[in-house]
């Protein structure tokens, strides 16, 4: 296992640095001079000449990456270009918001997804099964804007329960976990219901019911455990998207979170602030999916040879 890791770890190294260096060419490439948005429209030619100069923006593109690397390897992103704060402290400062919005959604979405794919699986072409896929569809189709802005219609605007805006207290981490949850809760609860009917037409299902077993653990303690594969990935998936920022969410809400932190250095072309939010994004997915599969060998203990796990030694007669 620990092998695996260190394998794992590595090979995080060269995606980190494609992100980075994709992510840089784009916020250089595109229009926009960083000295002219940190000096104002009113300075003069020659000020923004030396700033530049101060800056390094003059010196060749190729150049300019290897300095961003050599500093980011020594924990030094560089100042945003917009508020002149380390990167690092902004991105520090906005991260707890986002990890409680992607913990609380994410709770949402599995305490509910689960059990809802189960019940359409175990009760297939019911009544309960039909309303289960028609739900899970709605809440795929749904853009998440819109079913932001619907819920704080109803909730905030009409019925006056919760508060639409943020501003840290938790009864406003409500409205936005409910909005982000959507899109999981729907692909947990399919997942679940597509892998169950797998499961339990297996024959060890058919024997476990031969042998008297009750429904409950037939479909709880054997067929919910070996159909959780799929569904750790949608869950891990989702929830490293939500730790990268639930972006639209975050703007709707006015949430400071990692989300609306990125779209504003994208608009500003903050070059330093857009290129370490997005390098932590990455990293979140890549870490995401090392303890999806790591998840994996404790759910179906098969798959530990993966890992390199010893193989039994054969005894000779």
């Amino acid at each position: 296992m620990a092998k695996y890791i260190a394998r794992r770890i590595l090979m995080m190294i060269p995606v980190m640095l494609g992100v980075s260096f994709i992510v840089f060419a784009i916020m250089e490439f595109t229009p926009g001079d960083p000295a002219i948005m940190i000096l104002g429209e009113g300075a003069k030619p020659e000020e923004y000449e030396a700033l530049r100069e101060k800056m390094g923006l003059n010196d060749p593109f190729v150049l300019r990456y290897l300095r961003y690397i050599g500093e980011a390897l020594r924990g030094n992103f560089g100042n945003s270009y917009r508020t002149r704060i380390p990167v690092t402290k902004e991105i520090i400062t906005r991260l707890p918001n986002t990890i409680q919005l992607a913990v609380v959604s994410t709770i949402i979405a599995v305490s509910l997804g689960l059990p809802v794919g189960v019940l359409s699986a175990a009760k297939q072409y019911s009544v309960a099964d039909s309303t289960v896929l028609g739900a899970t569809l709605l809440l795929t189709s749904m853009p998440g804007f819109w079913f932001a802005m619907m819920l704080i219609l109803v909730f905030s605007v009409k019925l006056r329960l919760l508060p639409s805006l943020f501003s840290g207290a938790w009864r406003e981490f409500i409205l936005p976990a409910i909005a982000t949850s959507a899109s999981t809760l729907a692909s947990t609860a399919r997942m679940t219901r597509s892998t169950m009917l797998e499961v339990i037409r297996q024959d060890y299902i058919r024997t476990a019911r031969a042998k008297g077993a009750k429904e409950g653990r037939v479909v709880f303690g054997h067929a919910l455990r070996n159909a959780l594969l799929p569904v750790v990935t949608i869950i891990g998936t989702n929830f490293s998207n939500a730790l990268g920022g639930a972006i639209v969410i975050e703007q709707v809400f006015a949430i400071p979170g990692l989300g609306q932190l990125m779209i504003n250095s994208i608009r500003a072309k903050d070059v330093p602030m857009t290129t370490a939010s997005v390098l932590f994004a990455a990293l979140i997915a890549s870490v995401m999916n090392l303890l999806v599969d790591i998840v994996y060998a404790y759910i179906d203990p098969r798959l530990k040879s993966r890992f390199g796990a010893p193989k039994a030694k054969k005894v000779s007669a």
